[in-house]
């Protein structure tokens, strides 16, 4: 009997595998082992911690592959997802771009790096600033203009295009001897005639590092396979392609031991049609759960990170409720909040009520903002403007944020799906053209504590004792017909 339950469960396992190969092909996905077409970065923060000690934010992107790639790069700040700069980057094969993010003295943040890859435009040697035309002047969205929202955000990195061996593009981008020539030969209407289909490969992340507080926090980016079977370049100082670009328009998500593969039909997608469904559908998370340390013995404190790279897509400016998905549109008094619910526990079980302090806008348990953050019993290692607390007595526990269902916003926290989705089980049984509801919001992030010791005898010497470290967060992902 045990034979025979192995023997059945090494083959169901061997189906679905096949299967989620041949229809995530044509399928965005997120691809659990990090190498994808698009890399979402949770955060980046040039901001300082609750000590007044700066931090620098340090990223980088590999391409694994041996093509040379067309990507785009986007920092976007935290507030309300508003792009504060973006170039083409061309990779060459088994290349590394990297960039430190940096304070600005105009009051926000800046990129500078020494990495000699090809880029159009080209960065200025001493750095580019970053700026609020998105959001400032004409543009204003509901919020502030000032630069200062650009210290605090997100970075999307999107693969455009590949080129063969021994084009003008993959000529120019490809270095030789440790440099590649760039120059004339490389333009944007080039690389536009001459772009392959994306093939993905991407991987990377981002080091908030702290070097007066002595702690570095890392962050792997999250990594969508297959988000486009065609070339999607775009210009230098174009803001396209976006994560509402998916070709075909098609998600897979595994959850509740079946693979849900959806189409997204723009005309027919309830209550509303989106463009950036398929994205949202692959990050959908009815939970997001995580430890926090706030031992009073090393003086620990905890952060989490929570984005929602997609909801600047959903929540217009304005007032009122948000036509889907999202709870509120995006004012200036009042943000874009979404209620939550908060259940805390300590780590013997014990439990209490709990609420955010001081209250959001929505004067009730909300996250607001594009980029959060949310810090425990005031923590604040990251400094963020973007943030809410969580006030406990419990020293060390967990935390479970829960995106409920909310009778007053009734298309909020659930994406709809009625133009045809293919179930999978397990076994590879499949049922095809259903309806389907994914639970939650599309969210992405981390959680970061530090331990503080101070300053350390050992021996004759005495050697700071400060730690950082950092978790994915735990999440819970909910489809039903």
């Amino acid at each position: 009997m045990n034979t025979f339950k192995r023997k059945s469960l090494y083959a169901a396992l061997a189906g679905v595998s096949a299967l989620g190969v041949t229809s995530a092909a044509q399928a965005v996905n997120v691809n659990p082992n990090g190498l994808g077409q698009v890399l979402l970065y949770p955060y980046y923060t040039v901001r300082a911690d609750n000590l007044i000690n700066p931090y620098n934010s340090l990223l980088s992107v590999v391409n694994s592959t041996n093509s040379v790639k067309a990507v785009k790069v986007r920092f976007v700040e935290g507030v309300d997802s508003q792009e504060v700069l973006d170039f083409n980057l061309f990779l060459s094969p088994n290349d590394v771009w990297t960039t430190a993010i940096l304070p600005d003295v105009g009051g926000g943040g800046k990129i500078v790096t020494t990495d000699k890859s090809c880029t159009l435009p080209a960065i200025p040697a001493g750095g580019q600033a970053f700026v609020n035309f998105q959001y400032a002047g004409s543009n204003n969205d509901g919020g502030t203009d000032s630069i200062d929202r650009t210290k605090e955000g997100y970075v999307e990195i999107i693969e455009m295009a590949t080129y063969i061996p021994g084009s003008t593009t993959a000529v120019a981008s490809t270095h030789v001897g440790g440099t590649p020539p760039c120059g004339a030969k490389l333009s944007d209407a080039t690389a536009a005639a001459e772009a392959q289909a994306p093939g993905g490969g991407l991987f990377g992340g981002i080091s908030l590092i702290n070097v007066l507080s002595g702690t570095d926090y890392t962050e792997d980016a999250v990594a969508l396979d297959n988000f486009s079977t065609s070339q999607i370049y775009s210009p230098s100082g174009v803001i396209t392609p976006t994560l509402q670009q998916a070709n075909p328009p098609v998600s897979q998500v595994l959850a509740n031991g079946k693979v849900y593969t959806s189409t997204w039909n723009g005309g027919t997608s309830p209550p509303v049609a989106n463009l950036a469904d398929p994205v949202s559908a692959v990050l959908m998370h009815q939970q997001v759960l995580n430890e926090f340390v706030l031992d009073s013995a090393t003086k620990s404190g905890t952060d989490w990170v929570v984005t929602m790279p997609t909801k600047h897509y959903y929540s217009l400016p304005g007032t009122g409720l948000a036509p889907k998905l999202f709870q509120r549109n995006f004012n200036k008094s009042a943000f874009a909040c979404d209620d939550v619910q908060l259940d805390i526990f300590d780590r013997e079980e014990f439990t209490a009520p709990t609420s955010f302090s001081p209250p959001p806008p929505s004067q009730t348990n909300s996250l607001c903002y594009e980029a959060n953050v949310v810090t425990f019993a005031n923590s604040n290692l990251l400094g963020s403007k973007n943030v809410t607390n969580v006030p406990t007595t419990f020293q060390d526990g967990w935390l479970r944020i829960g995106f409920l269902q909310i009778a007053a916003a009734p298309n909020a926290h659930i994406l709809l799906n009625n133009t045809g989705t293919t179930i999978t089980t397990i076994g590879g049984i499949s049922t095809f053209n259903q309806n389907v509801t994914y639970f939650g919001l599309p969210v992405i992030g981390f959680a970061l504590q530090d331990f503080v010791n101070g300053v350390l005898p050992n021996g004759s010497q005495f050697i700071q004792s400060s730690y950082g470290g950092n978790f994915v967060q735990k999440a819970t992902t909910t489809v039903f017909p």
